[in-house]
């Protein structure tokens, strides 16, 4: 093996140790037999066993599920949308809509809950469940129209433009052609705003109300008072979640970049 070969694998596992050691830890620690040590007393179930029989973090899963699942397919609906309008058509003011979706993707997001508070506040709306899910749509759509469209530039505009020459009208265009063509991408940028939704905090915390609690604020209450093995029971879990669902959308695309190079 040469030197220069010998130092990228050891930069890249070097990267790799600095992102998931930390989180290897966690889930290892998860399984500690000491509610309080770090040192390994033994292999148990017992704190994911807690997390079963805990009918108020039940509770506040189940909000995380329902905002997460309201806001990904609100936001996947509206992101396809505009991924579909700014590829096909030319109206005023497109270059700037096409930059502000890449802006809100990188802008920080201390940035946009504070936004987002304010506009609640100067409206009197009461904080709880439908900012929250109006929060969640608004940071999730950018991710998917972003996704959407990546896949929408592969596309051969001829395929429209023989459709039109057929008689087709733009709403078969889009169920008939567009859709299964994008579903891949449109089941990524699904399960990326679940996920995403899923782990949000900071803009979380800023527009939900002492009424309607979710899971990552709940872990992030719990972490306040100490780490305890339920804590990364919990956060081992979510973490499980997470991941199976980029592992799927992944894949999605996978397949669909796979059959598109045979066809």
């Amino acid at each position: 093996m040469k030197p220069a070969q010998v130092s990228k694998a050891l930069f890249t596992a070097f990267i790799y140790a600095f992102f998931y050691l930390p989180i290897a830890i966690l889930i290892i620690y998860s399984f500690n037999n000491s509610a309080f040590s770090l040192v390994w007393h033994g292999f148990t179930w017992q704190w994911y066993a807690q997390l079963w029989q805990d009918s108020d973090l039940q509770i506040v899963t189940l909000h995380s599920v329902i905002v997460g699942v309201l806001a990904s397919t609100c936001a996947t609906i509206l992101g396809t949308l505009a991924a579909v309008s700014l590829y096909r058509y030319k109206f005023f003011g497109k270059k700037l809509i096409h930059s502000m979706i890449f802006i809100l993707i990188v802008s920080p997001d201390i940035v946009l809950a504070i936004s987002l508070l304010i506009l609640f506040s100067a409206f009197k709306i009461s904080l709880g469940f439908w900012t929250l899910l109006f929060a969640h749509i608004t940071f999730c759509l950018p991710f998917v129209a972003v996704t959407v469209y990546g896949r929408l530039a592969g596309f051969d505009k001829n395929i429209f433009e023989a459709a039109k020459d057929l008689g087709a009208s733009d709403s078969k265009i889009f169920f008939k052609i567009i859709t299964p063509l994008l579903w891949p991408a449109i089941l990524a940028g699904w399960l990326l705003s679940f996920s995403l939704s899923l782990d949000d905090v900071i803009i979380s915390y800023f527009v939900t109300g002492p009424d309607f609690n979710i899971l990552p604020l709940q872990i992030y209450s719990m972490v306040r008072l100490g780490v305890k093995p339920e804590i990364n029971a919990l956060c081992s879990v979510l973490f499980g979640v997470t991941l199976l669902f980029v592992c799927i959308s992944q894949l999605a695309l996978k397949r669909n970049s796979v059959t598109n190079a045979r066809n």
